[in-house]
């Protein structure tokens, strides 16, 4: 669909408040040419010795004239900025709909700052497309031909000179400057996602940078974006202005000429003298609504792009999508088969995953071992529908995942990814994440099995829990996960951040409580898989080894080293 006409559906969804800005806007700008024709006509009259009660009638008509423009004129500002706020409300809903069912995914492809400059910027921009290009034309064009029909009784010659002038101010100028003011705004554009990009890098990164004495450097690369971004601004504004100057220097031009010539006209007979004031004066009234048409290219454009911004992120026929919408058929722990399943994230050289084929059975302990990057979380991450398969296929008790919908998986797993965030809040807004049905003394009960019995449901957790140590966030983490309901476990390096007498105890509660579940744990330790009853072990996205802990001992393969190598660093 084209981005307008997209918009124009938003629009619509207000059709009352665009109808009454509409009217209003029309009232506002006959009313306004009238106030000034009959203050033209009051001059001219009142300097003939007219009766007192002709002027005090013409007077009348004035002031009500001046009350009705200012009322339409405050219903027009009103309903239309109503109707533009609620548009804008209705936008931001869309495309967050749109936008929801992406996460992850979407983060492959485009950074965290790019798509936040597009969800403020962008939708921010699109207040422009009712206030300046849908409804002005349509009150322009309503009160202009009203103003020639009216204009052309008492003057055809006139009435042409103002329709010359309205083509000039409406399309020949606007055209001219929307040229140039399409390659400023393209570089606005760029330089604001550029911008937000490394604002969002430079907030979440601060730690780093002043840790590795970098802030100042990346500061002052900030600082360029910024100021990029400001003079690209102040050259569009520039050539909105300049644009505006010109249009005004134009209808003044106009009324030169209609001055003049109904000067001529006067002294000619052709035009009695009494109206030639109101002439000049709805000349000088009648351009007032075309101040809006002088940058209503631009705008148009900016709202076009806008919207083509948004499209391109949420219609991204790269980005994957689980179409999966059916239930889980079975219920208990799942056994789960993965076959010849290859993944890659976008723009990368080599395969996150090749080829993967496994087998975990219903109830089985499954450890997923293997150098960092041989692709462990992103298998995980395909098995609780966080990513999408390249191609293979993957099943749930012989279901096809394509077929089920990802919250069906999410209710039945229990997880603990290697980064997990917390929310502002405190301990028990968090733990409640799991759960919400869970009574304090579950949750209480939930945080002395993680050693966290020191910890008060009410103390305070600050964003992202940066008051939390990293044990105390994996922990707490690892309560939520006790607290929820469901038959698969997902672990990716739940224990990496703990001693090793804390981790024996926590993964021994959480083997007992996996007694019947699935239970697939990612780890870079040896120590204690044997409990397992297979282990896969990975290198470069693709599976080496397979099998028992006691057999994979007895191969002396990459697990029998890695177990050699861990040992001679415990002595």
């Amino acid at each position: 669909m084209a981005p307008i006409k997209q918009l124009i559906q938003f629009l619509f969804m207000e059709k009352k408040d665009i109808f009454y800005a509409v009217l209003f806007g029309f009232i506002a700008g006959i009313a306004s040419v009238g106030l000034f024709a009959a203050s033209g006509y009051l001059i001219s009259k009142a300097a003939l010795e007219t009766p007192l009660y002709a002027l005090i009638v013409l007077t009348s008509t004035v002031k009500l004239l001046g009350f009705i423009k200012a009322g339409a004129k405050y219903g027009e500002r009103l309903v239309s900025h109503r109707a533009t706020f609620t548009i804008l409300s209705n936008l931001r809903v869309n495309f967050f709909e749109k936008l929801e069912p992406l996460v992850p995914q979407v983060f492959r492809k485009y950074r965290s700052g790019d798509i936040l400059g597009r969800v403020v910027g962008d939708v921010e921009s699109l207040q422009n497309f009712f206030l300046r290009v849908f409804y002005p034309p349509i009150v322009l064009v309503l009160v202009f031909i009203s103003t020639i029909f009216f204009t052309s009784f008492y003057s055809f010659s006139v009435a042409m000179i103002l329709l010359v002038g309205y083509f000039v101010t409406t399309f020949i100028i606007p055209l001219l400057f929307s040229i140039k003011q399409m390659k400023i705004k393209q570089q606005v554009r760029a330089n604001r996602g550029e911008l937000s990009t490394e604002v969002t890098e430079y907030m979440f990164g601060d730690k780093e940078l002043k840790l590795f004495q970098q802030s100042e450097e990346k500061k002052q690369a900030l600082l360029q974006h910024s100021d990029a971004y400001i003079q690209a601004q102040n050259r569009e504004n520039m050539n909105k202005v300049f644009n505006q100057s010109v249009t005004g220097f134009i209808t003044f031009v106009t009324s030169w000429f209609v001055l003049a010539l109904g000067a001529y006209l006067v002294a000619n007979g052709n035009l009695d003298g009494i109206f030639l004031a109101m002439l000049v004066m709805i000349s000088l009234t009648v351009f007032e609504p075309m101040a809006p048409m002088g940058v209503f290219p631009i705008y148009y454009q900016e709202s076009q792009s806008a919207v083509s911004r948004l499209n391109d992120v949420v219609e991204d026929t790269e980005i994957e999508i689980d179409e999966g919408n059916g239930k889980i058929n079975t219920t208990g722990a799942p056994a789960i088969r993965v076959n010849n399943v290859s993944f890659n994230y976008f723009s990368e050289w080599r395969k996150t995953l090749s080829d993967i084929t496994l087998k975990i059975d219903s109830g089985t302990k499954t450890a997923i071992v293997g150098a960092s990057g041989s692709g462990k979380s992103t298998l995980l991450q395909l098995l609780i529908k966080l990513q999408f398969a390249e191609g293979g296929r993957i099943t749930w008790n012989n279901q096809k995942y394509d077929e089920i919908a990802a919250e069906e998986i999410w209710e039945q797993s229990k997880v603990v990814l290697q980064e997990n965030h917390f929310f502002y809040g405190t301990v028990q807004d968090n733990l409640l994440l799991a759960n919400p049905q869970v009574t304090d003394k579950e949750l209480n009960s939930a945080l002395e099995r993680v050693l966290l019995s020191d910890f008060a449901l009410t103390d305070h957790v600050a964003e992202r829990g940066e008051n939390l140590s990293g044990g105390e966030k994996q922990r707490l983490a690892i309560a939520r996960a006790l607290l929820k309901q469901g038959d698969l476990w997902v672990l990716d390096e739940p224990t990496s951040s703990l001693d090793a007498k804390t981790e024996k105890m926590i993964l021994d509660d959480i083997y007992q409580s996996a007694t019947n579940d699935t239970l697939l744990l990612v780890s870079h330790r040896i120590n204690g898989l044997e409990k397992m009853d297979q282990i896969i072990v990975m290198e470069h996205g693709r599976i080496i080894e397979q099998g028992s802990y006691d057999a994979l001992m007895k191969q002396k393969g990459y697990l029998y080293e890695m177990k050699q190598l861990e040992q001679s660093l415990l002595i």
